[in-house]
């Protein structure tokens, strides 16, 4: 009954900020959206990581595009997000400018493993609430970026805010008030759960959450010293009870390393090649597994094991995507056989993981 009340209430919530007059939605917005007090996490909607990820998202789109080729009758030039905004033509320089500065020096690089881009990633958080970088008006908003990015990023901003902050950071918003309910119901005792699934402790500070419009192409990542999740408000794979499980599975991230240095071991141990992509595949199975069992009315239904798919109830995120159709099915074969167990209070993890590595 309380899990229903507060959905409710979330859908209450939404319901009063959408009917909001359309002349609030028109106003400039601040930079800085207060986090939600929430357990486990932080969730942020800032401006200038939300201007960052739309410059990142259109170079890499127009760059794509370029090195197709361009003169097949199929090739059509990608939208820019700001397609019929009616930008002016002093304001469609500015963020042509800044596309191709982006193009030039960040579209060919990984938002997840690029350390340049990480560390971009988290100073812009941090700054979220500066209406500028240099630090002119507050020293306090000198990010300390190099001097070039930095006069890209203040020139690109009045357009970007003018223009489609307001509508990136009501989506933002839109997508927090959805899981906030979960989170304050749910939150202490999955993040227990999955720590103590994988032998270790949940981060004592709460995990920061910063909501964008644009992520990477997986729709959302997380960074590591700190620890950090990046999230897409827009991205249809996070939407509704399914943004539970995206979130859970981005901050295990942090906590999961322990299965990762247990296959390494078992592996060794056993002269065998470590398998790509198994303790991935295992968190997306366990943080499904146990979101599931919270989500569904039915927790004891079971997977149709014959065609890889999930019989009823809670679609979680690995089955819903493919993914153990698009190669991980032999690894699904070992997480039910070996690691359900353990999930299951049968089994203990050490053996668990030997037996998984030992049928490989």
């Amino acid at each position: 009954m309380v899990r229903y009340f507060g959905i409710f209430l979330s859908n209450l919530l939404l319901i009063l900020c959408l009917m909001a007059p359309a002349s609030s939605a028109a106003r400039p917005q601040a930079n800085y959206t207060e986090p939600q007090q929430l357990p486990v996490f932080e969730l942020h909607s800032g401006f200038w990581i939300n201007l960052h990820h739309t410059l990142y998202y259109e170079a890499r789109q127009r760059k794509a595009f370029l090195s197709r080729d361009a003169n097949t009758s199929k090739s059509t030039a990608p939208k820019s997000v700001l397609a019929g905004k009616g930008l002016t033509d002093v304001e469609q320089k500015a963020w042509d400018d800044a596309v191709a500065y982006y193009m030039m020096n960040y579209a060919d690089k990984d938002l997840l493993f690029t350390t340049e881009l990480i560390q971009l990633k988290d100073q812009l958080g941090d700054f979220e609430d500066c209406d500028e970088l240099f630090g002119r008006k507050r020293k306090f908003c000198d990010a300390g970026l190099p001097a070039n990015l930095t006069q890209v990023l203040e020139a690109a901003a009045p357009v970007y805010r003018a223009h489609l902050w307001p509508e990136h950071d009501q989506a933002n918003r839109r997508w927090i008030l959805q899981v906030a309910p979960l989170v304050r119901e749910q939150g202490v005792g999955l993040s227990e759960r999955l720590a103590d699934i994988y032998q270790t402790r949940w981060p004592h500070e709460k995990i920061r959450v910063d909501v964008v419009a644009y992520a990477n192409w997986a729709g959302a990542y997380t960074t590591v010293d700190p620890l950090r999740v990046t999230i897409s408000s827009l991205d249809p794979r996070n939407q509704g009870p399914q943004a539970l499980e995206v979130l859970f599975h981005e901050g295990s991230h942090g906590i999961a390393e322990a299965v990762q240095k247990a296959i390494i071991r078992e592996c060794r141990q056993r002269d065998k090649p470590i398998p790509r992509d198994l303790w991935h595949a295992l968190v997306f199975y366990t943080t499904g597994e146990v979101i599931r069992t919270v989500l569904t009315s039915s927790p004891s239904k079971r997977l149709d094991k014959s065609n890889g798919t999930q019989a009823s109830g809670y679609d979680t995120y690995a089955f819903r995507e493919g993914l153990y159709q698009r190669g991980w099915r032999n690894y699904l074969d070992l997480l039910q056989r070996f690691w359900q167990p353990y999930l299951d209070g049968k089994a203990n993890f050490d053996d668990a993981i030997a037996r998984m590595v030992s049928s490989l």
